[in-house]
């Protein structure tokens, strides 16, 4: 009797102290497949750095990469990667979604040729330029040749329906906009060819984050995200001490993608990840908020402290 006695006093203190070892689980949502943009993430997780956080993380590649933000407004996730122009767009429709990290705090888009008859910008005049995307991409390649004193009207655009690489390749166009220069430049070096590269942040086009991490306005203080945080930081500088150590064991866990050009990516993109990922930069969101807002792409200018969170 006095065992059963001391057993139920005993049992309630083990089960407080089972459920404060139990890791919390975080779900968070790539914005596509895994691939070297990812590095940060992908080697927190291989040297157990959310392990020690306490946290469970379940990474999820989407079906459809518009789905992760909208997931995280619907609870079904906790974390989304996405990108910094996204999250305006997802401001201004009052989305309630909050920046809390940045993985690459530099932009991948650019302009890309073959022509050799190209040497600046303005060799672009009555030449065609392929895109994927409406508004933004004509948006940027309209201000990138307005800084070298041509109008948008000055090239033909043509629409090449995600299909950027090959349209380049095969010469359907003479240029496109909204290739990454740690992807399709290095995409198109490997078939042989020596592209010219055009970086939009150096033709007028405002500095701004490629790719982000959002959670919900009403999770930012959740300890969870600090957490998370923490650990990406750490697979962060990890990777950046031994970038050859986390590419053998990310090409050991992904083998099918253990290919050439996810190699050189992963070098590339090295430069490339923010170094702390908490940190914000204020004034970088503003100027692109109103870079979009003065190409009418958002209907209004959105408080910075509206989207965006710096948890430290």
């Amino acid at each position: 009797m006095m065992k059963k006695i001391v057993l139920s006093l005993l049992l309630p203190g083990f089960a407080c102290i089972a459920q404060a070892n139990a890791a919390e689980k975080l779900t968070l949502m790539l914005d596509w497949y895994v691939n070297p943009d990812h590095a940060p993430i992908m080697v927190a997780q291989q040297i157990g750095a959310f392990k020690a956080q306490g946290l469970d993380i379940d990474i999820i590649p989407p079906s459809d990469p518009a789905l992760p933000p909208r997931l995280v407004v619907a609870h079904k996730a906790d974390l989304a990667v996405t990108y910094q122009p996204q999250l305006h767009f997802f401001a201004d429709q009052g989305l309630g979604l909050v920046r809390v990290a940045t993985l690459i705090n530099s932009p991948l888009n650019t302009l890309m040729t073959l022509d050799k008859n190209v040497h600046s910008l303005s060799d672009l005049k009555g030449k065609s330029v392929g895109y994927s995307v409406s508004g933004i991409e004509q948006a940027t390649l309209a201000t990138m040749l307005e800084h070298e004193h041509l109008k948008a009207d000055d090239v033909k655009l043509v629409n090449v329906n995600f299909q950027l690489t090959s349209a380049l390749l095969t010469g359907k166009v003479d240029a496109v906009i909204g290739g990454y220069r740690n992807i399709e430049a290095l995409e198109v070096k490997l078939q042989g060819h020596e592209p010219h590269v055009f970086n939009v942040e150096d033709y007028g086009v405002p500095a701004y984050d490629e790719l982000i991490i959002v959670a919900r306005r009403d999770e930012v203080a959740r300890p969870a995200i600090k957490k998370f945080l923490a650990a990406l930081k750490q697979g962060s500088d990890y990777l950046q001490a031994h970038p050859q150590e986390s590419w053998l064991a990310f090409a050991k866990a992904h083998p099918e993608l253990d290919t050439e050009l996810n190699r050189q990516a992963w070098v590339k993109t090295l430069p490339l990840f923010a170094r702390d990922p908490a940190r914000l930069d204020r004034q970088r969101y503003q100027h692109y908020e109103q870079f979009l807002f003065t190409n009418r792409l958002i209907k209004k200018i959105t408080p910075v402290d509206d989207y965006t969170a710096e948890i430290q």
